[in-house]
C-alpha cells in the first residue's frame, strides 16, 4: 500500500504582505490557503502544492520566492506587480 505524507507549507511573509497590499488598493479582501508538500513514503517522489489566494471568487496560485501569480491553473500567469491591474479588470470582463 502506498502511503502519502503531507506537510503544510507556510506562505512567505513578504509574499502575503505584497498581495494583501495590492488587494487593499483594489478594495477587496483576499483569502489565503497555505500549500503543502506531499511525499510518497519510502521514495524520492515529492509534489509541491501551491498556495491558493482567493480574490473575487477567482483562485490564484503562488509559490514562495516567485515573482509570478498563476490564474486558476499553471498555464496563465501574471507578474505580482501586474496583479492590481488584473484584479481591477475582473469586474469589467
Amino acid at each position: 500500500m502506498i502511503k502519502i505524507l503531507s506537510q503544510e507549507l507556510e506562505m512567505e511573509k513578504s509574499l502575503k504582505q505584497k498581495i494583501s497590499f495590492i488587494c487593499e488598493f483594489c478594495k477587496t479582501t483576499p483569502t489565503f490557503i497555505n500549500g503543502s508538500i506531499r511525499k510518497i513514503d519510502k521514495s524520492n517522489l515529492n509534489y509541491i502544492e501551491s498556495h491558493k489566494i482567493i480574490i473575487k471568487n477567482i483562485t490564484f496560485l503562488a509559490f514562495n520566492y516567485s515573482t509570478d501569480i498563476y490564474i486558476k491553473n499553471l498555464t496563465n500567469k501574471v507578474k505580482i506587480y501586474e496583479l492590481e491591474d488584473y484584479i481591477n479588470n475582473i469586474s469589467v470582463r
